[in-house]
Parts: structure tokens; sequence; C-alpha cells
């Protein structure tokens, strides 16, 4: 105890003085020896025992004398200074990355090795390391321990709960070098120098075509890969991964900013792009930007007047798909959309939110003549010709 040993203790004798002992000094001698071991282990256990009991009493007797934090084993005191010394003893042998922490090293050893210790018992996804895999569990058990003081949110993982807190606390610490717009996330501005360098790494190794995003492209047509569920098949099997999310319903990538949920992480960078702000695909016509290919595409129409969605009752045209579906609630008779004040029935939500200001009594339109004002854009038109009447 205290860098006390048994042979601190011990009384050495050689041979001579030995033999000049009588049988009752040999015994008195030998029963010293024996009470000296029993109280020196008497005090390990007690002080074993005491440490342990730290556990339970919440006492910290090592303090850091950096940072003044305080730890109930000496051992955890000395792996706590090297975050201040920057020493890390234990080094990979396979690539040379030093850790400060032998488990630390431990963990690494398994980049290399393949090991995957750690198994889900639900699913069979395997880990190297047990945190990994208390993480993946929550995906099952819907666990979200981390909950945001200010709004009430939960999440599952702590680093997530970090990100979300960025929106109450506006913090935005990873900067733009180019231009200096700001992001909460490091995602966020790699994403957004994309605009900066034009920079496109990923490349089709059929036809070449580069591309900003890791999109997956196949030209064979083989869909291998067919869900137990449904039978829909796949090309490959993480689009069956994805695919079968749909009969789960599991959303694992998690927008760090507002915390929505999305079961594909293509979904998520595309709208990861609302909080940055990347519009990445350009009009060479107009100049206007959009967050999606499709948008885009959508948005040319404009200017070929294409209208390729066609309605199979009146034959009328219309450039979106979207505009299609609206227009066929006309032949139908359909109004999804009620008034929650007086229950009346709209086809489109444009025409429920215009008739939604009778109720409030907005009216956003005013005559800049007479300053009348009105609900709807078109009222206001028909009023303006009162006065450019009057002017003829």
């Amino acid at each position: 105890v205290n860098g006390v040993t048994f042979k601190d203790l011990v009384v050495d004798f050689t041979r001579e003085e030995w033999g000049l002992l009588g049988p009752t000094q040999r015994i008195l001698f030998h029963d010293m020896m024996l009470r000296n071991y029993s109280n020196l282990v008497s005090l390990a256990e007690n002080s074993s025992l005491a440490k342990h009991q730290w556990v339970h009493t919440g006492e910290k007797p090592y303090a850091c004398g950096d940072c003044g934090r305080t730890f109930s084993q000496s051992t955890h005191l000395v792996h706590h200074q090297r975050v201040h010394s920057g020493e890390k003893p234990f080094t990979c042998c396979e690539c040379g990355r030093a850790f400060s922490l032998s488990l630390s090293l431990a963990e690494h050893m398994r980049c290399h090795t393949g090991e995957k210790p750690y198994v889900c018992q639900e699913c069979g996804k395997a880990f190297s390391q047990s945190s990994s895999l208390i993480k993946h569990l929550r995906t099952h058990t819907g666990e979200k321990p981390y909950i945001c003081s200010e709004c009430g949110r939960a999440f599952s993982q702590r680093s997530s709960l970090t990100k979300h807190q960025r929106v109450h606390t506006g913090e935005r610490p990873s900067v733009c070098r180019e231009c200096g717009k700001a992001f909460s996330q490091s995602s966020y501005l790699t994403q957004h120098l994309k605009i900066h360098s034009g920079k496109k790494p990923f490349m089709c190794g059929e036809c070449r075509k580069p591309f900003s995003d890791s999109l997956a492209l196949v030209h064979t047509g083989e869909q291998p890969y067919t869900c137990g569920k449904c039978g829909k098949a796949f090309s490959q099997s993480k689009f069956l991964t994805q695919h079968e999310r749909i009969h789960t319903e599991e959303k694992p990538f998690v927008c760090g900013d507002c915390g929505r949920a999305f079961m594909q992480s293509s979904s998520l960078a595309l709208y990861l792009r609302t909080h940055t702000g990347e519009k990445p695909y350009k009009c060479n016509e107009c100049g206007k930007a959009y967050i999606q290919m499709s948008h885009l595409t959508e948005h040319y129409r404009v200017h070929t007047r294409e209208q390729p969605y066609m309605c199979n009752v009146c034959g009328k045209a219309f450039g979106r798909g979207t505009h299609l579906l609206q227009h066929q609630r006309v032949h139908v008779g359909a109004k999804p959309f009620t008034c929650g004040v007086c229950r009346k029935t709209f086809p489109e939500a444009a025409a429920l939110i215009l008739h939604q200001r009778i109720h409030a009594g907005e009216k956003p339109f005013e005559c800049h003549k007479c300053s009348k004002s009105f609900s709807q854009s078109r009222s206001l038109a028909q009023h303006q010709s009162i006065h450019s009447q009057g002017r003829s």
C-alpha cells in the first residue's frame, strides 16, 4: 500500500545469524512475519474497498492540475492527463496511428483485421465497437435518450442533439473561406464548396459521366436482389436495403439541424440544401437555380413550352405532372382540401388558401390609387379597371 511491499517488512538473517537464534526466538520471529504479512494484506483489501466505495459516495480525490477535473481512481487521472500532454504511447503497427489509451488502439486494430465482434441480435448486423452496436440498437427500439432542453425534441445519438442545438443557439462554426458563408455543420460546408470548385468526384464506370453526388447507375438491367415482402427486384443490394425501409418504416438518416428523418441518404442530401441554400442546377436561359435536377427539368418547359402531361378526358396538356393531377379533379369532382372553419371543400390547395382569407379578413392586395384592399389579385385587377376607365 502506498508503494510498501512485503519485502520492505522482512528482516533477513544470514545463516550464521539464524544459527545464533534459539528455538523460542525463531518461533517469535515466525509469528511476527505472519502478523506483518496479514496486516499488509488487510491494508491492501481495505484500500481496494475504500476505492470501490468512492463509486457509491461519488468521492473523487484525484484532481487534474491543468483543468481541475476530478477522478475516483488514479489510473483515470493518468489517462486524462494525456489530453493535456498530447501523449499517445500506444501506436498501431499497421498504419502508425497513435492513441492515448490501449483500449482505443484495440478498437482501431479492427479496421485492419475486419473483426466485428458485436452482433445485433435483431438483424444480425455486426460492428467493430460496442458503442456502434448500442447506437444501432436504437433503430430497433426507437429509443431517443438525448432530449433538447429548449424544444423537447429527442434524438437517438448525442451528436445529433449537439448539431440540433445549433438551431437554437444560431452557432455556425463551419465557414467558407471563399465567400464567408457559415454553416452549422461541416457536411453542409463540404456540399457548399462544390459551388466554388465545380468538382464532380463521382463517375459512372460504364459511360464515364461525372456527378457531384454518389449516384449509382446500372446499364445491364440485371436485377438479382428481390424483396421478400413484395417481390420487387433491384440491381444492387443497397437498393434493396433502401426499399425494405418502406416496409419497416426505418428512417436512419436524420437532419442535424431540424431532426427530420429520411429513409435514404440521398434524400437527406437533397433536403440539406434547404439549409445550406445550395442550388447546383442552373438554367442556361435565365440563370434561375434549383436544388434538384427534376425542378430544373420542369422549369425548362417554361422556355420550350413543352407540355408532356395530357389529360385523357379532355386532351388538355400541362408542363408538370402535378398540374395534370390538379386538373383531373375537375372531371372526377374531387375536392380534397377542406376549410377548417366552414367545411367548404376545394379541388386545389391554392383555392383553399384564397378562401381562408375571407374568414381571416386578410386583404393583401392594395390599390395604389385609392388604397382599397382585396383578398385576391383578380379582384384588385377588376377594381383597377375603374380607375383606368375614369382616365379615358
